[in-house]
C-alpha cells in the first residue's frame, strides 16, 4: 500500500510539475510583445512582372535580400535578383544569377537561399532547371557583401543545397543545409539534409528522413535547442507543419510527425533566437477540401520554448484575398527580427520587429 501511494504521489507530482511548466510557458509567451520598427516593400516597380521565394541575410554592411523574378514562376526568363539594405534603404534590385546555358538554351531559376559564412564570404544557393523534378543546385559567393558575385558553380550530382530555408552552423564547423525533393508527377515529397564541414568543398547526404513515412513533406527549416537537439519543421500536404528531431548533430532523425500548427501546403521558415525562444512564420490555415492547398492570406508568427507547444504571438497579414507567403526569418546582430515574404507576387515585403 505504501508503494502504491508513493507511486500515486509521484504521478501527481509529475502532473503538477507539467502543469506548472506549461503555465509558466504560457505566461512567458503571453507577455511576448513585438514593436514594428519597419514595414515596407523592398521595391515598388521592377522589370519583372512577378516575384517569389525571398531570402534574407546580414552582412557587415547591413542586410541583403534575394528572390526569383520574371514573367511568372517556371518561365525561362526567371532570374535571381538581390537588393542590399544599407542605412535603412533598399537598393534597386539587381540580376545576380540566371539560367542561361548558351545562346539557344536557358532555364528558369528557383528558390535562392543566402548564407553568410564565418569566413566572411556570402553564399548564394539557388536552383536551375525546367521543372522542380529536374532542377539542379548551384552556388556562388561574394566577398564584398553582395556587391559582386563569382560565377555560379554547380553542386555535385544529386545535391541541391538548401531548398528554401537557411542552413544552420553547429560546432563552428558543421553546416547543415535543410533540403528536399519533390515530384508532382509521382506525388513524392521527401526531406533530406546536405552537410558540409568545409563550407561547400565536400558534401554528404542524410536521409530522406520520411522514406517510409505516409507524410509528404518538403522545404524544412532547422531549430537549435538548449539541450543540443535539432528540430526540423517542414511544409506538408497533410494539413499541419511537420516536425522531426535529431540528437546527434543531424546524422539521424526521428519519424516526422504533425505539430499543432496548421499548414495549407505552403512554405514556412523558423529561427532560434539568442535567448533560446523558437519562432516560426507560417500561413495559419489548412488545405481546402478537394484542393491541393489552402489560402495564403494569413501570415502569422508563432513562438515556442520547447518546439512542441506553440502560441501565435503576432500576425503579419490577415486579408480576405491575396497571397502573403514563403517567408524568411532571421535575428539580426541588433537583436531584432527581420522577415521578408512574397506580397501578392508583385513585390517582396520586409518587416523588422523588436521584441519588447
Amino acid at each position: 500500500m505504501r508503494n502504491f501511494n508513493l507511486k500515486k504521489l509521484g504521478v501527481l507530482v509529475v502532473i503538477v510539475l507539467s502543469f506548472s511548466t506549461m503555465k509558466a510557458m504560457d505566461d512567458h509567451l503571453d507577455s511576448l510583445k513585438f514593436e514594428v520598427v519597419m514595414s515596407e516593400n523592398i521595391f515598388e516597380n521592377a522589370i519583372f512582372p512577378q516575384c517569389h521565394a525571398s531570402t534574407i541575410s546580414e552582412t557587415k554592411n547591413g542586410f541583403i535580400a534575394a528572390w526569383f523574378g520574371g514573367t511568372h514562376e517556371k518561365h525561362d526568363d526567371v532570374c535571381i535578383y538581390a537588393s542590399v539594405n544599407i542605412n535603412g534603404h533598399w537598393s534597386t534590385p539587381q540580376n545576380v544569377a540566371d539560367g542561361i546555358e548558351n545562346d539557344s538554351t536557358r532555364y528558369p531559376c528557383w528558390n535562392p537561399v543566402l548564407y553568410n559564412s564565418p569566413n566572411g564570404h556570402l553564399m548564394l544557393f539557388y536552383k536551375v532547371g525546367p521543372t522542380v523534378e529536374e532542377w539542379w543546385g548551384v552556388v556562388k559567393e561574394s566577398s564584398d557583401n553582395g556587391e559582386t558575385w563569382t560565377e555560379g558553380k554547380r553542386l555535385p550530382q544529386a545535391f541541391l543545397g538548401p531548398i528554401k530555408n537557411k542552413p544552420v552552423l553547429i560546432n563552428d564547423s558543421i553546416l547543415i543545409c535543410p533540403s528536399s525533393t519533390e515530384s508532382n508527377i509521382n506525388n513524392d515529397w521527401k526531406v533530406h539534409f546536405e552537410i558540409t564541414e568545409d563550407f561547400g568543398k565536400t558534401w554528404r547526404f542524410v536521409g530522406p528522413i520520411n522514406k517510409e513515412n505516409k507524410y509528404d513533406i518538403i522545404q524544412p527549416s532547422i531549430l537549435l535547442h538548449k539541450d543540443g537537439k535539432l528540430q526540423m519543421l517542414a511544409r506538408s500536404k497533410n494539413d499541419f507543419v511537420m516536425s522531426s528531431w535529431s540528437t546527434d548533430n543531424g546524422n539521424n532523425w526521428s519519424e516526422p510527425l504533425p505539430t499543432m500548427l496548421p499548414n495549407p501546403n505552403s512554405g514556412t521558415d523558423a529561427v532560434t533566437l539568442e535567448n533560446g525562444l523558437q519562432l516560426i512564420v507560417f500561413n495559419n490555415s489548412k488545405k481546402l477540401e478537394g484542393k491541393g492547398g489552402g489560402p495564403r492570406t494569413n501570415l502569422s508568427i508563432a513562438a515556442s520554448e520547447d518546439g512542441v507547444e506553440w502560441k501565435i504571438v503576432y500576425t503579419l497579414e490577415d486579408e480576405s484575398v491575396g497571397e502573403f507567403s514563403y517567408p524568411a526569418i532571421i535575428q539580426g546582430s541588433d537583436g531584432d527580427i527581420h522577415i521578408t515574404y512574397t506580397y501578392n507576387r508583385e513585390t517582396i515585403k520586409y518587416v523588422r520587429l523588436k521584441v519588447v
